[in-house]
């Protein structure tokens, strides 16, 4: 079973098993399981439901198996003639999730 979920502003293509890297869920550790509800599409082939925009009662469940950061970002803004710099690093905050079943 395959779907199509929107999460966090994003759209992800989602099958059973499959491990995603997305912004990090707050509130939630390790282990724990997320439910999300904002299913696009779900089936395969000829039998795939399309929502319009979302398909009603379809649930996707998710398991997020660490919570990590991403690789650290380096931003550096000058001034021109002015001699004036700022250097400043960003690092994103990541969830880790597995796709455990797809509900239609």
């Amino acid at each position: 079973m395959r779907a199509i979920v929107r999460t966090q502003g994003t759209q992800i293509f989602a099958e059973e098993g499959a491990i995603f890297k997305l912004n990090r869920f707050r509130g939630a550790n390790a282990g724990d399981t997320v439910v999300l509800d904002e299913v696009l599409m779900v089936g395969e082939g000829a039998a795939a439901k399309l929502g319009s925009p979302l398909v009603a009662g379809a649930k996707v469940t998710a398991k997020i198996v660490e919570n990590s950061r991403g690789k650290k970002v380096l931003v550096m803004k000058r001034l021109r003639r002015k001699g004036a710099h700022k250097k400043r690093g960003h690092r994103q905050e990541l969830s880790t999730i597995e796709i455990i079943s797809i509900e239609a």
